[in-house]
C-alpha cells in the first residue's frame, strides 16, 4: 500500500483501490470535526502554505479551513503578482524556500505539471490544488467520496456505478481524475456528453476502455440522464483562446428541474464541482434546482474540506491520533446546534 507520510499528492495515478479506501475511511472519522461536534488539535503548531497563483474561492479556503479544523496555522500567498515567482524567480528555488517556512504546502498553478515540478525542490509534503488543464486530485477525491456517500442510502456502491459526465470535458481537469479514479473500479458506466470540439481527452477514454468499462460518447442530452449520478461542468473559459471562442459552447447543456423531471431518474444525484456558472447565457444548472435533495453540489462541496483533513492527516503521519487530541466545542452555531 501506498505510504502516505511525508509523501506528496500530485496525481490521481499515485492510487490504487487501497490507498483510495484509506483516503476515504479516514475522510468520513473528520466528519465531527468539520460539522463542529468536537474540536481536534492534533496539528497544533503546523504550519501550512497555500501557494495560489491562480484564482481560487472553494479549494483555497476549503484547503486552510481543513488545516485550522486540525489546529494547524495558515498562511497565503495568492497570485503569481503577489510572489517572487514575478521577479523571475524559478518554481524550484521557491519551494526549497517556502518548504523551510512550512510543515505541508498546497499549491495551485495555471501551468500544466508545475506542481510536479515545485514539489522536486520542496522539503515537506506537497498537494495538488489543480495544475492547469492536467489534474485536480483532490477534487476527483471529494467527488468519489460525494458518489459513495450518496449511493450509499440506494444500496449502490462505487462498482457499478453509471454516471454521466457533462459539459467541457476536454478542458474540465475535474473530470480527467475523477475518470482516472473510476478506472479503478469495477463494471462502470460512463456516459460523455459533450460537443464534439469539447469531448474527453483519447488518453482519458483509452484509461476507461483499457480497464473494461463501457464509455458512449454523445452531444445529445436525450435519453442519457437516466443514470446513478449527473457531472455538469462549466465552460472552463479561461482555457480558451478567447472568451468569444468559450460562447460559442456556452448554454448547450442546462440542466432544470423540467429536464431532471423528464430524463433522469428518481435517485439520480446532480454534482457539479462549482462555481456554476448561473449568468443566463450558461445557466448550467438552473436554481430551481436548489430545493431538490438530489441536488448534491454544496454537500459536495463541504466534502472538500473532510478529504483535505484526511489528506492532511496522513501526509504529516497523525491519521490515528485524531481521537487523542480531541477537544468539547465552546461555541455554538448551526453547524453543532
Amino acid at each position: 500500500m501506498m505510504t502516505f507520510q511525508g509523501s506528496h499528492i500530485l496525481s490521481v495515478s499515485q492510487f490504487d483501490r487501497e490507498a483510495i479506501s484509506k483516503i476515504l475511511s479516514v475522510s468520513a472519522q473528520m466528519a465531527p470535526y468539520a460539522m463542529r461536534q468536537k474540536r481536534c488539535h492534533v496539528l497544533e503548531g503546523a504550519i501550512l502554505n497555500n501557494l495560489f497563483f491562480e484564482p481560487s474561492t472553494r479549494t483555497r479556503v476549503s484547503f486552510g479551513a481543513a488545516f485550522n479544523l486540525l489546529g494547524g496555522f495558515v498562511r497565503e500567498t495568492v497570485g503569481e503578482e503577489n510572489s517572487s515567482l514575478s521577479k523571475g524567480e524559478s518554481l524550484f528555488d521557491t519551494a526549497r524556500v517556502i518548504s523551510g517556512y512550512s510543515d505541508v504546502i498546497a499549491m495551485r498553478h495555471p501551468k500544466m505539471h508545475s506542481v510536479s515540478e515545485f514539489s522536486q525542490g520542496s522539503n515537506v509534503p506537497v498537494i495538488n490544488g489543480g495544475d492547469g488543464a492536467n489534474e485536480h486530485p483532490t477534487q476527483a477525491l471529494l467527488d468519489l467520496f460525494t458518489i459513495q456517500s450518496e449511493m450509499s442510502p440506494h444500496g449502490k456502491t462505487l462498482d457499478g456505478i453509471n454516471i454521466t459526465l457533462m459539459g467541457d470535458l476536454k478542458h474540465g481537469r475535474t473530470v480527467h481524475s475523477l475518470s482516472k479514479l473510476l478506472s479503478l473500479y469495477n463494471d462502470v458506466n460512463i456516459t460523455m456528453i459533450a460537443p464534439n470540439d469539447l469531448q474527453m481527452p483519447d488518453n482519458v477514454i483509452s484509461t476507461l476502455e483499457n480497464a473494461g468499462h463501457k464509455v458512449t460518447l454523445t452531444d445529445s442530452i436525450e435519453g442519457n440522464l437516466a443514470c446513478d449520478v449527473i457531472y455538469q461542468t462549466r465552460i472552463q473559459q479561461e482555457r480558451f483562446a478567447s472568451p468569444d471562442e468559450a460562447d460559442l459552447y456556452r448554454g448547450h447543456f442546462s440542466l432544470n428541474k423540467e429536464i431532471y423531471r423528464q430524463y433522469c431518474k428518481d435517485h439520480t444525484v446532480i454534482m457539479h464541482p462549482l462555481p456554476r456558472d448561473s449568468r443566463p447565457e450558461a445557466n448550467e444548472l438552473d436554481t430551481d434546482l436548489n430545493d431538490l435533495d438530489n441536488l448534491a453540489i454544496f454537500r459536495q462541496a463541504q466534502n472538500g474540506v473532510l478529504v483535505r483533513m484526511a489528506l492532511f492527516a496522513l501526509t504529516l503521519g497523525v491519521e490515528d491520533k485524531l481521537t487523542q487530541y480531541e477537544k468539547p466545542i465552546t461555541w455554538h452555531s448551526n453547524k453543532n446546534a
